[in-house]
Parts: C-alpha cells; sequence; structure tokens
C-alpha cells in the first residue's frame, strides 16, 4: 500500500481529513468542479488550507522547473552555454523572489520609516471644518444638492475610473489600484502569483479561516537558491494573504466611515475624489503622487503576516493610508486572497476591486447556501410605498433644480420618472386582481409610453453614477429638516440607509435580464393592501458561470451539503459528470457516539406535521405526550427545532392553556423559546448559563429550523445532548415562487421527472441537515437525533441525509414508535454516561 501523501498538516490527521486534502488536492491538478462535504466538528477548514496550499507550493515548484528548462539558445552553440544560461535565468528568478522576501523581513524597519513619514504628512494636514447645521435657503448651500454634469455615454469612461479625477485616476493606474480592465497598465515589481482565492458568508467565518491559515507550515513552493537568503526558514516559507473587503469595512476616514450604510459610504468616498472637490477636502488617505511608497510599504506589512480585515484597517490607520486601495496592491503577489460572497458572486465588485480570476483556484466555504446567495445577489424588489415617495421627492427636487439640468441629466431624469410611472400603472392594475399574488410579465411593467425603448442598464448607471438617490433624499431631509413640506416626503427623509432611488435602480437591473433567467411578481399585503413588486432568480448557473470558465478549479464546502443534486443540476447544468468531483466525508467520532432514529407514530396513530394536519390540535397535544416521555431520558442540552416560529408560537399557545408546558416544568429542565423578537444571543446565553449550572439537569431549548439558533451555533458537549427535528421544513410549494420555480426546472432540457417538486425536498432536507449537524462539534463530542414526522419513514428522505449521520441509522431506517425510541435513547444514555465517568 503506498504511502499516504504528506500535506503538512500541522496535526496528525485523521483518515477522513486524509482523504478529502487529497479530494482537494486532485480536484485542483486535474481542473475540475468539486463539491465537498466535511461535517462540523471534522476540521475542513485546515484541511481545505492544507490541500490546496500543497497543491499550490509544488504546483508552483513543478512551473519554475519547466521554465528553467524552457531556456533555449541556437543549436550550433556548445551544451554549456545552454547551461550558463538556464543557471543566470535561474539564479535571476530567485534573487528577485529572495529580494522580495527581504522586503517582508525587513517589514519592522520599515515601519519606522513609514511612522516618521506619517509624522511629517500629517503636521502638513489640514483639519477639515465640521458642518455648522446651517439650514436656510441660500443659493450657495443647495448647490450641494445639484446634480454634476452627466455626459453622454460615448464621452464618459466607464467603470471606477469615472469616478476620480484625472489625476487621482492616473495614480491609481500606477499603483494597480484600478479595476481588473487597468492590470496591463500597471508596472510591477514581481509576476502575478498563482493563488487561490478563499470565500465565506460573512467577515466573522473569514476571520475564523485566517485563525486556522495562522497554523500551517509549508515547504517553499521554489528552491532557496545557492547561497541566496530567501528570508524564510529551509522547511517552510510564511504563505502571503491578503482579505479584501468592503469600505464599510476598510474605511479609515472618519468623516466617511461614520455613516451607516454600505450605499452611502460609497457616494461619500466618491464625492471626495472628484475633480471639483477642494483639495483641502479631498481624502487624506487616499493613493496619490506624493504617497505611493506608503502604498508598497501597506503591501509589505500586509503580506509579512496573515490578517484578517480588521487588522488590515489597523495597518491602514498606523500607516495612514487607505487600506481598501492600497490592499489590492498585494493582490498580485498574494498566495491567498479571502474576501466575502458579494465581491466573489458579482462581476462587477470583482472588477472594482481589479481582481481576475482566470487560471486561479476559487474555494467557497460555507457552500450550503451559495445558491441561495446568487439568486438573492440577482434578485431585487420594490414596493409601492418606495415607489410613490420616491416620484415624489423627485418631482420636487425637478421643481427646484429642473433649470439647472443640462442634456444630459435631462434625458436620464425624464427617463426615470418615465419608468417610475410605468411601475405604478403595473401597480394599479394589480390591485384590482383579487388574491395575494401572481405573477408579473416583464411586458406589464414597461407598458408606460414609450418605457420599452429605454436602456435599462444606461438609466441604472446614470443612478449610481450621477448620485441622483443620495442628493434627492439628501434635498428631502433639508426640506422636512427646514418644515418647508412634510407628509409623503417625511418618510423619505433622514437621510435613510439606502436611498429610495436606489431601491429603483436595483429594480431597472433587473428588467435588463433575459426573461429566460428569471420571473417577475407581485405581492399584496394583507395588512394595508399595498403592493410589492419582486423579481426572483430562477437560474443561478448563468450568473455563476463565469467564475467556472475563469477558473482553474472551483471548490464548494461546506459542513451540510447533501443532497448534492441540487448544486450538479442547478450550478452546472452545462458540465459533465466527468468534469466534477464529489466527497462527502466521514465523522470523526464513532459510529457508538450518535444515536440517531425516527418516530412516526406514538401509541395512537402516524405523526404527521405535514402543513395541512400540523395545527390539529390533538396532534400537537400528543407532541406533548412524546416529549414527556423522552425528555427525562436526557441528561444535557436538548435542542427541540420546529418548521417555522409561527408553529412554534402556536405550539407554546395551545401547551400554555392545556397545561402541557406546566407538565413539561415539571420534569425540573428549565425551558427557553427562540422567537422572531427575542435576542437570539440573549436566549442562547441564558440557555447556555442554564446548561452549565447543571448539566446533569440540562435544558431545553426550542427553536426553529432555518431560524437564528439554527446555523452557526456551537452546541457541543453539554450543550446539544439530543436535537429533536419535528416535521419537515418544506417551503409553500403553492406560493407562485415556488410554481415558477418548479416550472423553470421541470422544463430544462434532461429534467428528471418532477424536478420542481425534488428541489424542494433537498432544501427542506438540507435546513435539517444543517440544524442536525450543529450537536457535534469534535471527535469526544456524542448526542442523539431524533427525527419525528411520518415522512422520515420513507427511504426517499433519508436518502437525503448525510453519510455520517446514515451510518448511525438502524437497518430499515429506525423507524419506530416512541416507547421504542424512548427505551433506546435511555439506554444510550446510560451507556454514555457510564463511559463518561469511567
Amino acid at each position: 500500500m503506498a504511502p499516504s501523501k504528506d500535506f503538512h498538516h500541522p496535526y496528525q490527521p485523521y483518515e477522513i481529513q486524509q482523504q478529502f486534502m487529497q479530494a482537494v488536492y486532485d480536484c485542483i491538478e486535474d481542473g475540475k468542479v468539486g463539491i465537498f462535504e466535511s461535517p462540523t466538528g471534522t476540521g475542513k477548514s485546515l484541511s481545505l488550507i492544507c490541500g490546496a496550499l500543497t497543491w499550490l507550493r509544488e504546483h508552483k515548484g513543478k512551473m519554475f522547473d519547466e521554465a528553467m528548462q524552457s531556456v533555449q539558445i541556437d543549436d550550433d552553440e556548445p551544451e554549456w552555454m545552454l547551461e550558463h544560461a538556464r543557471s543566470s535565468k535561474r539564479s535571476e528568478a530567485l534573487q528577485m523572489r529572495a529580494d522580495f522576501e527581504e522586503r517582508l523581513a525587513l517589514v519592522r524597519e520599515k515601519d519606522r520609516k513609514t511612522r516618521e513619514h506619517a509624522a511629517k504628512a500629517t503636521h502638513l494636514q489640514k483639519r477639515r471644518r465640521q458642518g455648522n447645521g446651517k439650514t436656510d435657503l441660500d443659493d450657495a448651500y443647495l448647490e450641494q444638492f445639484a446634480l454634476d454634469d452627466y455626459e453622454s455615454d460615448k464621452d464618459v469612461n466607464s467603470g471606477e475610473m469615472s469616478k476620480y479625477s484625472a489625476g487621482t485616476t492616473d495614480v491609481l493606474k500606477k499603483l494597480g489600484l484600478l479595476g481588473a480592465e487597468d492590470q496591463d497598465a500597471k508596472p510591477t515589481e514581481m509576476d502575478e502569483e498563482l493563488k487561490i482565492f478563499f470565500c465565506s458568508r460573512t467577515h466573522s467565518q473569514l476571520s475564523q479561516f485566517v485563525g486556522e491559515l495562522q497554523r500551517a507550515r509549508l515547504p517553499p513552493g521554489l528552491p532557496p537558491g545557492d547561497s541566496i537568503s530567501t528570508g524564510t526558514t529551509s522547511t517552510y516559507e510564511e504563505v502571503k494573504q491578503i482579505s479584501l473587503g468592503s469600505r464599510k469595512n476598510l474605511c479609515i476616514n472618519p468623516e466617511v466611515n461614520k455613516l451607516e450604510s454600505q450605499t452611502a459610504i460609497n457616494e461619500r468616498c466618491a464625492e471626495l475624489q472628484q475633480s471639483k472637490t477642494p483639495s483641502e477636502k479631498k481624502c487624506s488617505f487616499l493613493p496619490n503622487k506624493d504617497n505611493q511608497e506608503l502604498v508598497l510599504d501597506f503591501r509589505d506589512h500586509a503580506l509579512a503576516s496573515i490578517h484578517d480585515i480588521e487588522d488590515l484597517a489597523a495597518v491602514g490607520k498606523k500607516l495612514r493610508i487607505c487600506p481598501y486601495y492600497a490592499s489590492r496592491s498585494a493582490v498580485d503577489p498574494a498566495e491567498i486572497v479571502t474576501l466575502p460572497y458579494p465581491l466573489m458572486l458579482q462581476k462587477s465588485a470583482r472588477a472594482a476591486l481589479g481582481i481576475s480570476l482566470r487560471g486561479h483556484v476559487v474555494i467557497i466555504d460555507e457552500a450550503h447556501n451559495l445558491m441561495d446567495a446568487v439568486e438573492s445577489t440577482h434578485s431585487a424588489q420594490i414596493t409601492e410605498l418606495q415607489l410613490r415617495i420616491g416620484r415624489e421627492a423627485l418631482m420636487i427636487y425637478l421643481q427646484k433644480f429642473r433649470n439647472k439640468l443640462k442634456d444630459g441629466n435631462r434625458l436620464y431624469v425624464t427617463q426615470l420618472v418615465r419608468v417610475i410611472d410605468s411601475l405604478l400603472l403595473a401597480v394599479t392594475q394589480v390591485q384590482a386582481v383579487s388574491g395575494a399574488g401572481g405573477v408579473l410579465d416583464a411586458g406589464a411593467l414597461l407598458a408606460g409610453k414609450a418605457v420599452d425603448q429605454i436602456n435599462m442598464s444606461k438609466l441604472a448607471k446614470y443612478i449610481s453614477e450621477s448620485r441622483i438617490a443620495r442628493k434627492v433624499e439628501g434635498y428631502a431631509a433639508h426640506l422636512k429638516q427646514t418644515d418647508v413640506v412634510n407628509g409623503g416626503v417625511e418618510q423619505a427623509s433622514g437621510v435613510s440607509d439606502t436611498p429610495i432611488l436606489t431601491h429603483v435602480q436595483n429594480f431597472l437591473t433587473t428588467l435588463a435580464n433575459p426573461s429566460k433567467e428569471g420571473r417577475f411578481f407581485w405581492s399584496r399585503d394583507e395588512s394595508d393592501k399595498s403592493i410589492t413588486l419582486r423579481y426572483l432568480l430562477l437560474n443561478p448557473s448563468e450568473n455563476f458561470r463565469d467564475i467556472v470558465a475563469e477558473a482553474r478549479a472551483v471548490i464548494l464546502a461546506g459542513g451540510t451539503m447533501s443532497p448534492m443534486e441540487d448544486y450538479t443540476a442547478q450550478l452546472f447544468p452545462y458540465l459533465t459528470s466527468a468534469s466534477i468531483s464529489t466527497l462527502s466525508c466521514g465523522h470523526i467520532i464513532p459510529a457508538s457516539h450518535l444515536f440517531v432514529r425516527t418516530i412516526t407514530s406514538d401509541a395512537s396513530s402516524p405523526l404527521n406535521f405535514t402543513y395541512k394536519t400540523r395545527s390539529d390540535t390533538t396532534l400537537i397535544r400528543r407532541l406533548g405526550n412524546m416529549l414527556l416521555e423522552l425528555l427525562p431520558k436526557i441528561t444535557g442540552g436538548t435542542v427541540i427545532f420546529f418548521t417555522s416560529y409561527a408553529y412554534l408560537s402556536q405550539i407554546q399557545t395551545q401547551w400554555s392553556a392545556d397545561s402541557t408546558l406546566t407538565k413539561l416544568a415539571a420534569l425540573s429542565k428549565p425551558l427557553f423559546f427562540d422567537s422572531r423578537s427575542s435576542s437570539a444571543e440573549a436566549t442562547f446565553a441564558s440557555y447556555s448559563t442554564a446548561i452549565h449550572s447543571n448539566p446533569t439537569r440540562g435544558a431545553v431549548l426550542f427553536s426553529v429550523l432555518g431560524g437564528k439558533l439554527s446555523e452557526g451555533i456551537n452546541f457541543s458537549d453539554a450543550l446539544g445532548r439530543c436535537v429533536i427535528v419535528v416535521g419537515l421544513p418544506f417551503p409553500n410549494l403553492e406560493s407562485p415562487e415556488w410554481k415558477a420555480k418548479a416550472e423553470f426546472l421541470d422544463r430544462q432540457p434532461g429534467a428528471k421527472p418532477g424536478a420542481g417538486k425534488l428541489r424542494a425536498e433537498n432544501v427542506c432536507m438540507r435546513v435539517v441537515n444543517q440544524a442536525v449537524g450543529r450537536v457535534i462539534r469534535h471527535k469526544g463530542d456524542w448526542a442523539g437525533v431524533v427525527l419525528v414526522d411520518g415522512r422520515f419513514g420513507q427511504e426517499r428522505i433519508l436518502r437525503k441525509l448525510p453519510g455520517w449521520i446514515k451510518r448511525s441509522l438502524p437497518e430499515g431506517g429506525g423507524s419506530g414508535r416512541v416507547r421504542d425510541v424512548s427505551e433506546g435513547l435511555g439506554e444510550f444514555f446510560n451507556e454514555r454516561t457510564a463511559k463518561q465517568v469511567a
């Protein structure tokens, strides 16, 4: 048997970790798409790091050797000339590498010089004057709300460069801090490194990944060379990593980062860089011709050690250079780039950050949410109230500034009013339709006069670049403050986190999408009968395809990826099975540490918590009796998941009325209920305190599948000795959205019969699997899992459980009655408790 490959794991890896790292390595080597599942608590992040970085360093070494061998000379030259040419080329390349490593090794010395430079720069800076709260109507004050002249699309630069003055653009180009379209224009000290782009949902998850990355110790990808100091040891080389984030995370200008919304921060940042902005009011932290050395210092600081996003902001503050822009200088020489979902999934966001995925490796962690994230990123909605307030605010704005609008602004503002009117016309038409909602044809939204001739993409771009949304909102707030107007405009002022016209802009973007990729819907609010218009992306594959096409390999990883057929069918329908690699790892715990059973009936009859039957008062009372039988068998914490907050509230109400809650309280286990209105952190903290004060007695936490306490919460050890799932959280298959989704999936080429229903089933079981996976967090952990519903007795449903859960399920599915499961649960806890004491 061949020895296992050394992936330089900082600990002795388990067999499943070795298997996972090998799968990651092979997937990248073969240039495939990988869908990998590794349960929570199995060291997934570290396995991803070691598998991917081992490939990266080895591949780098192979490419270096091949490049050296490719050096050729004339055929009539002697062999020693060829060897000399190759040796010279090798030494030159390694020396360049060594010089860069030495820069990183000497970064502390550079920091001293930077502080001196920053101190001089600070002395020369002028303090920005704060606003005096002036609210009178003089023209000088109101000028801030006027629109800048807007040239036609033929005369204006596109993309991020159009936001800045020519001088700023030139400096940003030279430093390589603009979008990907400017990559050819920038001089760099080093060629771009082959790299890994690692993304996850949130910055906190990325920070956890960065913490794991600090454990990695891998050998250098390139040889040290003869008598060349690389600034590294002979056994390993520090990983070069950079975290990318939004301005909201990285802005260090106190006048900008005090703003609450992402939109406001972006707009204010762009305003401070405009050519018409006085030099003393421009952002002093922006890279310019006088502080280019600071950008390189920032790059060296960023790469000298591993940083999360908060660390980079601190480095920027110390060096007094904008980390949002300066971090881009570290992308090319970095080996790992970490970034959140939104910056990866939007092509425009990647272009704005100046990153290209071509030929690189993309790893998406927590990928069980990926399809939802793609759909959410490219979907939008707008309410009737937003449309009416937005139009009113826009018309009031035009009354004041109409005469100052030149041709470019006049054209687009007129188009904007027409589009809003057209959307309001559609709202009026559906008001007369009965029902709570339905599907809308795109043509109905564009039925206004000449609206179908408007280029929605250009109009949305105009709203963004002209910043008309913020100016209209700001003027409305000014009028309210001076009591000039009231009524509807008051609701539009504030100024809000996201201006109403920005919501309009987002909705306009969806009107430019191909109709085959999504559908428009309307819904009626039962409380005030108002209408909401929504666009739902139905086909996420096309919006993810450019990532797959550009990258060398794409890996989707998560603790709960089962069932996996959703990803292949909806994200990669254009790929053959040979291009996709899948792996569902087992768990590091032995099967004996997990007790898994299904309860399909009690002494009376089957237990079916379907949407039609779950509100039956007799069924809810039988559920309470079942818990009264199970809970005394459990030591430690029990987490009980229900299908929705509304259903949990209904159960709580009935149990209060029929004394079931009193009986449950008599078990001496404190009871805690999650709710939409309560703080999840506070509920979990109270539950944890009760558990830690008496681990044997434990406590009971009633929560919701897919709710605030079903994902990202650590129910390790006594916090989660048993998880009980009541019912299956199927989406509402009768809603217009799910009907459209099912119809779309059923029509796809090669779709299985009932593909839409299958998708709903997969979504449902992924939520169940995510909740169940919360209770096992490390190799010594153990827990019981009880699945309560007649449908859990179906093989089709059980097949969608992760492999590590199915292996602890008895042959035949473990389907049983309450009494049988109660006895087995008691035996399991007695055995585990005895072993724990021993």
